[in-house]
């Protein structure tokens, strides 16, 4: 991706969490210069990858396939107490999270707000193969009540419902109609070690610097003085 395009991304999900009232911390506003001033006291932003994260997954088209987020907060098993992560998403029209699951981490995926309509697939993944297992159902909870999926069918949910996925469910989404804004709570968040893709890709993008970087992304902080 080029930087101007992830800067020009940004820029749009800034205002796209503006128009709905949804209120980031002051430091998703610091740029670089900004960072370049910081010490130890914002070691858990750096640790723990909060922040911006903005990837294509290796596509080259992140209008089809790739994903903007913003984590909140989050834990970080080697550092610290805190168990759990928050972020929010912003899945464009069209656009595609591809097919994955996680090993360990537990989480609740919320339709917050939004012109679209937000979309879902799921499948069992074998527990010792890890192979996405094709037909039959699954059984997840939406807003706490259990509830069966046809596996690989199309499926939506309303605006305030939420999604648990637990280990081993395969899972991609994306948006129809319009740009939505999701919500994730979650067990804390390792994206260098629990995220398991159905097809091999890259989580995090190569970036092509055509222009200095209006905020920096969750993996680009500075060493902290």
């Amino acid at each position: 991706m080029k930087r101007s395009e992830i800067n020009a991304i940004i820029r749009e999900n800034r205002a796209l969490c503006d128009k709905y009232l949804f209120h980031l911390p002051a430091w998703a506003d610091w740029t670089p210069a900004d960072w370049a001033t910081k010490g130890a006291e914002c070691a858990e932003i750096k640790n723990n990858c909060m922040g911006w994260d903005i990837t294509d997954f290796g596509s080259g088209d992140f209008a089809k396939v790739g994903l903007s987020l913003i984590t909140l907060r989050n834990g970080n098993i080697n550092l610290d107490r805190k168990p759990y992560c928050e972020k929010i998403m912003i899945v464009r029209d069209g656009q595609v999270t591809p097919i994955h699951f996680h090993w360990n981490k537990m989480e609740d995926i919320i339709f917050r707000e939004g012109a679209g309509k937000f979309c879902m697939k799921i499948w069992n993944a074998d527990p010792k193969t890890e192979e996405k297992i094709e037909g039959g159902t699954v059984k997840v909870k939406v807003d706490g009540v259990e509830t069966e999926f046809e596996a690989g069918k199309t499926y939506s949910i309303e605006k305030g419902q939420c999604v648990c996925f637990t280990p081993y469910i395969y899972h991609t989404f994306w948006a129809e109609g319009g740009t939505c804004l999701v919500g994730e709570v979650s067990m804390v968040n390792d994206d260098s070690a629990d995220n398991r893709f159905w097809e091999p890709i890259g989580r995090f993008p190569k970036i092509e610097e055509d222009e200095p970087a209006w905020r920096l992304l969750c993996n680009e902080y500075p060493v902290l003085k």
